[in-house]
């Protein structure tokens, strides 16, 4: 599976366009790795090919447009196209690997050809083959692929998204999994939108707003045109899909009160209960290494969040008493005083106090006698704190009815890793279409998953009931060294169709964690907010 990355150097050997520079970047705000002046240079060699022209067009989506991309004059421009190529292919985050390209038939079909030799990455086609006498001609997929095998579609421009999303409903239908698109111009005319309630993150090298911006400012096209231009975007921002296009239907969000009551499992009640009385979906990642940090740490962002997520196997000073006097104190946290608990009831106060659940990392991977003794017993004795834990499924069914054993007579929940966030991992497909099987089979127990993109999920659950809680969220897109991939929360709620955001060194590695946390609340509350229209 390839993992996205910007080939600058591609850049260095084309004159007019200037090399990217990681110690310089001018971050641009379509393309996070390219700079201000690049992307500036790159609109303008579009311009010195008549890629952009001006005039009466009617569009595939049926308007008529004072302006038209034809960017198929670059196949006859083979440096440029190899510099667009490339530069869509460093587009698409390392949070978002794929096994193949598919570019929208035609005119996106040299840039995938390109990308394709240029990151030996296979590629597939939708073309028309004959039929016979009399008929007329069907689209078919063709080239080398299996069900579960993730798909990046590749396309020039972008008005409704009505191509790209006839491109992708019957890769879907063959089992391909499409969560991406990439394009080298956002018209900004709603096919961002069309494409997400379809379950497609487009990623655009440039939109039409800029173009025209550096095509003023270097005098190509006269202000009044450009305002022309702007006048007709702003009266035809959201351009529906044509009729007849293989749509999927969105689906609103139900409100959590309402999931609350659909819910078998009393943990996954509770939990939807919680974040309605708190406003909160936020769950704070609590990677610390003493009880005093997470005792701290607990007291600064308790108010902010839904949960608490803890990994009590990396805290040098971990003592026993964390599962023996928890649970008891918990639910009589003022029996003793202050002054005569231990630091770990002095968590478990804060927890009731601000409302907050304990989500404890544990990630059991094991078969289900030995995840009964792990979750169980040993110096952690997690069932005796921790409201939930997750599991991944690759040792099958038994691993849940293993954890099920102990936990659901405690009242617990399990969360199940359907994916992960990091790059490169192969928890997708089959993978996760064995969680959600597990998930609906143990419903009683099992109250969601872990989970990247459930928008693009072949397989969903069948009940609104079930929660999916996404870690991996930072103000600003991005990753680390190590391989952990950052999504905002907004894209992880209205684009990839999460209820939960897991934050973890957004909040603490901040200087003030508790405004910290407040902030990432509010966007994350605002974002699923606005998802339930």
């Amino acid at each position: 599976m390839v993992r996205p990355q910007c080939h600058c150097t591609l850049l260095l050997s084309c004159s007019s366009l200037p090399a990217c520079s990681s110690s310089s970047l001018l971050h641009h705000p379509s393309h996070p790795s390219m700079d201000a002046a690049a992307m500036e240079s790159l609109i303008l060699e579009l311009h010195a090919v008549e890629a952009y022209k001006f005039g009466t067009f009617v569009l595939k989506s049926g308007i008529t447009s004072p302006i038209y991309l034809d960017l198929r004059v670059l196949v006859s421009h083979p440096r440029l196209l190899s510099a667009v190529a490339n530069l869509l292919g460093s587009l698409v985050p390392a949070t978002s690997p794929y096994d193949l390209l598919c570019g929208v038939p035609y005119t996106a079909l040299p840039f995938a050809s390109v990308l394709s030799v240029a990151r030996s990455v296979p590629m597939i086609l939708r073309r028309y083959h004959e039929t016979g006498a009399g008929t007329a001609p069907a689209m078919r997929t063709q080239g080398s692929f299996r069900a579960g095998d993730t798909v990046l579609i590749v396309e020039d421009l972008v008005t409704s998204g009505a191509s790209v999303i006839e491109t992708v409903a019957p890769l879907r239908a063959e089992g391909l999994l499409v969560a991406d698109a990439v394009v080298v111009v956002d018209r900004e005319q709603g096919g961002r939108e069309n494409l997400a309630a379809n379950g497609v993150t487009l990623h655009s090298l440039m939109t039409l707003t800029e173009v025209l911006a550096v095509l003023v400012r270097h005098g190509k096209v006269t202000e009044e045109k450009a305002a022309e231009v702007k006048r007709f975007l702003d009266a035809n921002r959201t351009v529906a899909v044509p009729p007849g296009t293989p749509v999927k239907p969105k689906v609103a969000r139900m409100p959590l009160a309402e999931r609350a009551r659909l819910a078998v499992n009393p943990m996954g009640r509770r939990l939807f209960e919680v974040m309605e009385a708190k406003q909160s979906n936020l769950c704070v990642a609590a990677d610390v290494q003493t009880r005093k940090e997470l005792l701290e740490l607990a007291k600064k962002v308790g108010p902010e969040i839904c949960m608490l997520k803890t990994h009590v196997n990396i805290l040098s000073d971990f003592t026993p008493d964390f599962g023996g006097k928890l649970r008891s104190h918990f639910c009589t946290p003022t029996m003793m005083p202050s002054s005569h608990l231990s630091t770990v009831d002095l968590y478990i106060k804060v927890a009731e106090e601000h409302n907050f659940l304990i989500f404890e990392d544990r990630k059991f991977a094991d078969i289900g006698n030995t995840v009964t003794m792990q979750y169980e017993g040993g110096i952690f004795r997690i069932s005796d704190w921790a409201d939930i834990v997750n599991a991944h499924v690759v040792p099958g069914p038994g691993i849940v009815d293993g954890i099920k054993l102990k936990g659901l007579p405690k009242g617990r929940g399990l969360l199940l890793l359907a994916e992960m966030s990091s790059a490169g991992n192969l928890a997708q497909g089959d993978y996760t279409a064995a969680a959600v099987k597990f998930a609906e089979q143990h419903s009683d127990f099992v109250m969601g998953f872990i989970s990247v993109n459930p928008a693009s999920w072949l397989a969903t659950p069948s009940s609104p009931a079930f929660i999916h809680a996404t870690p991996g969220v930072q103000t600003v897109a991005g990753g680390d060294a190590l391989g952990q991939q950052y999504n905002t929360p907004c894209s992880v709620i209205n684009e990839r169709g999460s209820d939960i955001i897991i934050v973890g060194r957004g909040i603490i590695k901040a200087s003030n964690p508790a405004e910290a946390a407040r902030e990432y609340r509010i966007k994350g509350w605002q974002a699923y907010q606005t998802s339930l229209s």
